[in-house]
């Protein structure tokens, strides 16, 4: 199947979000709301639209960049996920013809390389490795293949309580009986202190996002960006902060606690507490995100996240050189 492509028109943002709210797989991190809350010189666009018979098809959001000195064109340096989005219903064939015409555009326009993350298959509304199997097909390689721990949700939140593991079930009961309150709030600044210095002593890193970034992107998706805490009178012991990627998976993006007040177990009743919202907000999955860094795991954090009944699912990063 002949498609055609062009690179993206910012005059089109409003129509491209449309694409991504009425797709089969797009997530929050696809939309032109989400990637233009970035400085515009911090990245070059290359995004593209692809048409079939002059309908919008697909599309790809991308930036270009050097990698390992080479033109590159990743999809996307400025979220968690990139990769096609697309309608219901997508033939192998048209998969197929869509990574070829990617191909054929990016020689066209001097790259050397393509890049890009794939959401894991669980944020698809219709389950389907096809795009996975076009991009081996037509030449690509897996660069690094990260886990993610993801929780299915059941019809209720005493069904997946039953399969948190015992040390969890008695830390939330624990938290409960202690007085712990969890409460949605707009407290990102108290937050931010938290996983600040949380991130300093364990791992030495800055968090993703400055506290402005992140107060801005709560900003442009009010609904989608929440805040739970976990309270000890009017001190706030640990936070979760969620993205709602799509109908289907709702994402902890950040979680930290306070090392001083670990043991009043806030971590534990916070999830209790989102599992319970997301069962009732009607989503499939929750995804805690990765607990490897470039295929390296870190089996502590892993043997937590399985305390809540998770299990684990790949995020694939595809390279190929032109």
């Amino acid at each position: 199947m002949a498609f055609n492509y062009k690179k993206f028109n910012p005059e089109n943002a409003n129509v491209w979000d449309a694409f991504i709210d009425g797709s089969v797989n797009g997530t929050l991190f696809h939309t032109r709301k989400f990637l233009s809350y970035h400085n515009q010189d911090r990245f070059q666009d290359f995004s593209i639209e692809f048409y079939h018979k002059n309908k919008l098809f697909s599309v790809f959001p991308a930036v270009d960049i050097h990698y390992e000195g080479k033109r590159t064109l990743l999809s996307h340096r400025g979220a968690s996920y990139g990769g096609f989005v697309y309608n219901e219903g997508l033939s192998i064939r048209e998969a197929h013809d869509l990574v070829g015409d990617l191909v054929k555009m990016a020689k066209e326009y001097g790259f050397q390389k393509i890049m890009m993350t794939l959401p894991p298959v669980i944020y698809e509304r219709r389950l389907s490795n096809y795009i996975d199997f076009a991009l081996i097909k037509n030449g690509f390689q897996y660069q690094k293949r990260e886990v993610s721990s993801i929780v299915r949700l059941e019809n209720s939140i005493e069904e997946n309580v039953s399969k948190f593991k015992q040390t969890n079930r008695t830390a939330f009961r624990k938290a409960q009986k202690l007085g712990v309150e969890i409460r949605q709030s707009e407290d990102y600044e108290e937050f931010y202190r938290i996983l600040k210095k949380n991130l300093k002593i364990r791992h030495n890193v800055q968090p993703t996002h400055t506290l402005e970034e992140l107060i801005r992107l709560k900003t442009l998706f009010p609904n989608k960006i929440r805040f739970f805490g976990a309270y000890v009178k009017s001190e706030m012991v640990a936070g979760v902060v969620m993205f709602d990627c799509n109908a289907e998976v709702t994402l902890a993006f950040y979680i930290s606690h306070k090392e001083s007040m670990q043991e009043f177990r806030g971590v534990n009743l916070l999830f209790y507490h989102i599992i319970k919202d997301a069962i009732e907000k009607g989503f499939h999955y929750l995804d805690f995100g990765i607990f490897t860094v470039n295929m390296e795991p870190n089996f502590g954090l892993g043997r937590f996240k399985e305390g809540f009944g998770s299990s684990g699912v790949l995020r694939d990063t595809f390279i190929l050189d032109i």
